[in-house]
């Protein structure tokens, strides 16, 4: 292994949007069990303090894998097509439209009937960036496209998160 791998090397997954999560899942316990400081303690602080970076970066890796939006962002990275996250808002015009609705909609939205209602419809347009997502990585293979599918699933997140804070309020 190396520090430097990115992460997909690191688990020895190929370099593609859709990945297998039971096999993810499997490398990390192994990936766990083989840098564990405690497997270190004979070998002094230092083997420790080694062990305990490379645990740190299998960690990160595999919390950035296992997310599907954090890896859509960093693939197209990888591919040279940084998301930019807080300096590149632009989206098309339709997609700004709808978005303002689903605004509208929760500000007047009186009860969790109408609130549930709003969150699946949201949750479908989540679900359709995820596999436009997948398919402007793996089958079209245009990192430019994905980095905005990446920025326009970054919005609809933060909308189910509000979503999720009015239904708390309302307590549904």
């Amino acid at each position: 292994m190396n520090l430097t791998d990115d992460d997909f090397a690191l688990f020895g997954l190929p370099q593609r949007f859709a990945l297998d999560r039971d096999r993810l899942d499997e490398r990390w316990r192994a990936l766990q069990a083989e840098v564990h400081p405690d497997r270190f303690v004979a070998q002094g602080t230092a083997a420790q303090r080694v062990a305990m970076q490379w645990a740190v970066r299998v960690n990160e890796a595999y919390r950035r894998l296992r997310d599907p939006m954090a890896r859509g962002a960093y693939l197209a990275g990888l591919r040279g097509a940084d998301v930019q996250p807080h300096s590149n808002t632009a989206m098309p015009a339709d997609f700004l439209v709808r978005q303002l609705q689903w605004r509208e909609a929760l500000a007047d939205a009186e009860d969790s009937a109408a609130v549930h209602g709003l969150e699946r419809e949201v949750r479908q347009q989540h679900d359709e960036l995820l596999r436009q997502l997948e398919a402007d990585f793996d089958v079209r293979g245009d990192a430019a496209a994905a980095a905005r599918t990446v920025r326009a699933l970054m919005f609809v997140s933060r909308f189910r998160e509000d979503i999720d804070r009015r239904l708390e309020a309302l307590g549904a």
